[in-house]
């Protein structure tokens, strides 16, 4: 991940064709050390491809996954009585986790806002 953003980094520049050069010199000035092969692995998929349209593609792959619940609700669609017997326990663990919440937040020694 450090190389596209150093790629696209450089591309935001200005340079529509950055080389390992141009990366390893972003990178150096952050700190960040370099693995050349997956450095150059990024410049040969990157290299005479315009951004924009690599991001619109990955863009419209991003779209089309499922995030979240939706792979949960699935699982329990296929067994609804593991799911049935497991959906009180989640409840409750919900419920515990909000009371531990509430009693950290109410932990502010004695000083509120507008005291």
């Amino acid at each position: 991940m450090r190389y596209v953003a150093a790629y696209l980094l450089a591309v935001l520049g200005g340079n529509d064709s950055p080389n390992s050069k141009d990366l390893k010199k972003i990178l150096d000035s952050v700190g960040i050390e370099m693995d050349d092969e997956r450095m150059n692995k990024v410049i040969s998929e990157l290299n005479g491809k315009n951004i924009e349209d690599v991001i619109a593609q990955g863009h419209g792959k991003l779209a089309s996954m499922p995030v979240g619940g939706a792979v949960a609700v699935s699982a329990a669609a296929g067994s609804a009585a593991p799911a049935a017997s497991a959906a009180p326990a989640a409840a409750e663990e919900k419920k515990e986790e909000k009371k531990e919440e509430s009693e950290e937040s109410d932990d502010d020694m004695g000083f509120g806002l507008f005291d």
